[in-house]
């Protein structure tokens, strides 16, 4: 029997990758130890993380103007970060608030700076929505833009991307990069927990424009300070190694797929799969805007919520794992990744087809 990981973060990592890096725990590069267990410093890791910055940079067409760092704290720490490094005096950073992870963001701002909270939600009695970014109602001085482009809990996605005259715009894309092509060049900011699209725990990807290293920001500590990190070459302390070797290795298999292009295609086809089958089971229901859908996170209910106790533990049964809702709004969601192949939604399509059959 096949298995599916649905899980929202750690979530699954392509297979191919796993193998290698079991053929490889013991001995890699046939030194007779393990990646994490050679210097950071060394030139053999060095090569490794000039290996997956090229590549991430080709993945993303990420311009030269732009520093790529590895760091420590994934999303959480970045909610961290970003005030500490882009404070300017005198001036408010803008949080676009569409849902719980860019509240969490605003949250932990509010503790070291002056922030203005823009609600971009427009929720109804029975479903989610979210104000195009076109129509974001931004203030004109502001010392950054801040938003979260998709939202894991609820499965809402915006596709277009706020701009503002002066301020730097901020990307929280922990759990859509890699996953639809991108314009780096229409951010200031791009930060990503490796949990989700790049590998596992303990590793986040920063992409900044290099003219932002030279804001002065707040004191902060140095694993957090972006300026620093970049003359170190996100070395300032020890990296979380096997974290970045594996996100290396993701990078390759995502080349090998054919890019974030071909990826993309897949990521429709998967969404379009599983949305569709919801839309018309008159079983399930999917509480989101159309426009503003996830192509990575899908939440969705039984319309008896009486019968969820039993559509997970036949769903675990049949190895399609981790599809419990968050607490925060009940019903299912399943997170299909890069990583989660077009096989293992259409078995999850037949799984709740069978469900609903049986149980209606």
């Amino acid at each position: 029997m096949s298995v599916y990981n649905f899980c929202a973060g750690p979530a699954t990592l392509p297979p191919d990758v796993m193998k290698k890096a079991q053929a490889e725990f013991l001995n890699w590069q046939d030194m007779g130890v393990s990646v994490m267990e050679i210097s950071h410093r060394s030139e053999p890791f060095l090569a490794v993380a000039a290996q997956s910055e090229a590549r991430l940079r080709r993945l993303m067409n990420i311009p030269d103007d732009y520093a790529v760092l590895f760091m420590h704290g994934g999303g959480r720490g970045q909610f961290s970060a970003v005030p500490l490094n882009l404070h300017v005096e005198g001036k408010a950073a803008v949080y676009c608030n569409s849902g719980v992870w860019s509240q969490g963001a605003l949250d932990e701002a509010n503790k070291f700076i002056e922030t203005v909270n823009i609600n971009v939600r427009k929720d109804t009695a029975t479903g989610f929505d979210v104000t195009p970014a076109s129509d974001w109602n931004l203030p004109l001085d502001a010392s950054y833009v801040h938003y979260c482009p998709n939202e894991t809990i609820d499965g809402v996605e915006l596709f277009d991307v706020p701009k503002h005259p002066t301020a730097p715009i901020v990307a929280d894309m922990s759990s859509n990069i890699l996953s639809r092509e991108i314009d780096v060049s229409a951010f200031d900011l791009i930060y990503a927990g490796a949990q989700k699209n790049i590998g596992p725990s303990g590793l986040t990807i920063v992409i900044i424009k290099k003219s932002l290293l030279e804001r002065k920001g707040l004191p902060r500590p140095g694993i957090l300070d972006y300026s620093l990190e970049h003359k170190q070459g996100s070395m300032f302390n020890t990296p979380p190694t096997f974290a970045w070797y594996l996100a290396n290795e993701v990078f390759a298999w995502l080349e090998a797929q054919g890019g974030v292009k071909a990826m993309e295609a897949i990521n429709k086809q998967k969404a379009e799969l599983l949305y569709d089958f919801i839309d018309q089971s008159g079983f399930y229901s999917n509480k989101v805007a159309k426009h503003c859908r996830s192509l990575m996170n899908v939440p969705f209910w039984l319309n008896n919520e009486k019968l969820n106790d039993l559509f997970l533990s036949q769903a675990n049964q049949a190895g399609l794992l981790a599809l419990e809702g968050h607490r925060s709004v009940g019903g299912m969601r399943a997170s299909i990744y890069n990583a989660l192949p077009l096989e293992g939604v259409q078995a999850l399509v037949d799984f709740m087809a069978v469900f609903a059959k049986e149980n209606g």
